[in-house]
């Protein structure tokens, strides 16, 4: 059994790779490192990522593109403000355009391999 820092370090692999501007979410993530359910445990990874500045964890939004996640950053609007510095707008907690600036990693990346 894999213990959650061999998880967690899987997700970070993944989400290192999304480009500046978009988003994905934390199904996406999970059902692409091969825990399709498992989404919620790619939320506690991006919340223990928040000392590492080299995790773009902003980049992950719910399904919906909500920045489910944002109480976990410093500050009221880190998130949003965040996302927002990369060219991508955010209105009451939505990603704008969230279809067209959506990245999943199951389409843009080869297959995971452990």
């Amino acid at each position: 059994m894999k213990s959650s820092s061999d998880f967690y370090k899987r997700v970070f692999i993944v989400v290192k790779q999304i480009p500046h501007g978009r988003v994905t979410s934390y199904g996406a993530i999970a059902r692409y490192i091969g825990a399709p359910r498992s989404s919620r445990t790619v939320g506690y990874a991006m919340n223990a990522s928040h000392n590492m500045p080299d995790i773009p964890s902003q980049r992950v939004v719910n399904r919906n593109g909500l920045l489910t996640g944002k109480h976990h950053f410093q500050g009221t609007h880190l998130m949003q403000q965040l996302l927002e510095s990369e060219g991508i707008e955010v209105i009451e907690d939505q990603v704008q355009n969230f279809q067209e600036i959506y990245w999943d990693p199951n389409l843009e990346l080869p297959v995971f391999k452990d």
